[in-house]
């Protein structure tokens, strides 16, 4: 065989072999971020999920249900129709 051609059979073979391990590089990158994307997706469902418990505790504590007994407990009493002031926005003292 000619050193000529032995010489060009072996940078084609390196370039070949330098390109496949770049290739195989990309794509272990590619499939890391893909994790780690696959992660930031699950801690936001798990934030949202959180979110929406937290705002129905935050109606369940806001309802009339709630709040009536524990005034009741401090005390306190559903005004009558007498006790009630309605003010509106031109409202002068």
């Amino acid at each position: 065989m000619d050193p000529t051609m032995l010489g060009r059979s072996a940078l084609t073979f390196a370039l070949l072999v330098c390109a496949l391990g770049f290739v195989t590089w990309r794509q272990s990158r590619a499939l890391e971020a893909n994790r780690v994307l696959d992660d930031l997706r699950r801690q936001v469902s798990v934030a949202q999920a959180e979110r929406v418990e937290l705002q129905r505790e935050i109606q369940t504590l806001r309802s009339r249900s709630r709040i009536v007994p524990a005034a009741q407990g401090l005390g306190m009493h559903t005004p009558d129709a007498s006790e009630q002031v309605i003010l509106t926005r031109d409202f002068k003292p």
